[in-house]
């Protein structure tokens, strides 16, 4: 029997923008439990143009800090109203938004817990693999414990963590991705 090796990962071409349609950036509902949020950015290459067809989809545990997943069986309730998904692509000048709640804390090990963050995956014309990040909170004093925040050296951590504002009185956090360069965002090899 012949034995055969995976099919090598290849540049996503061309057509790579004529994929990149419709999102799902509004996690919530007027029933979804928690503080509601807006998340934006904008994703740039290493030169610090827009990258003007990326994709960007996030993954995070609800208000109470319980994922939508069969791995989660932990008793914390789930929020029927709150799947806890969405995908964005980028417009013209590199933009993306979501509107969301922010996430509870979430187990890391049975005494140590993770601040809130959102999972982040980036695709984009030119890459091979999609980037895996994370989109911490900068008012969250768990940061300083975050066992995965802790992690990544003391210069890069701000690359990790958003920025609070507000627009129109709601709140807001910027989260600028940059795929490459001095400023690189940092990504996990998972």
């Amino acid at each position: 029997m012949t034995v055969r090796g995976l099919t090598p990962s290849q540049t996503v071409g061309p057509f790579f923008h004529g994929i990149v349609g419709g999102g799902a950036n509004v996690l919530v509902t007027p029933e979804t439990e928690g503080d509601r949020v807006r998340v934006e950015g904008r994703v740039y290459d290493g030169d610090r143009a827009p990258v003007c067809d990326a994709i960007v989809e996030i993954w995070q545990a609800n208000a109470r800090g319980r994922y939508r997943h069969p791995a989660d069986r932990r008793s914390v309730p789930l929020d029927p109203a709150f799947v806890g998904f969405g995908r964005a692509a980028t417009d013209d000048a590199g933009a993306y938004w979501f509107e969301t709640v922010k996430p509870g804390l979430v187990p890391f090990t049975a005494e140590t817990w993770q601040a809130p963050h959102i999972n982040v995956a980036v695709s984009a014309r030119g890459l091979l693999n999609h980037l895996l990040t994370r989109i911490y909170f900068e008012d969250e004093p768990g940061n300083l414990e975050d066992p995965i925040l802790q992690r990544v050296p003391e210069h890069r951590r701000r690359s990790l963590v958003a920025a609070r504002g507000a627009t129109g009185g709601h709140v807001v956090y910027r989260f600028d991705i940059v795929l490459q360069g001095d400023a690189e965002t940092v990504f996990f090899d998972l």
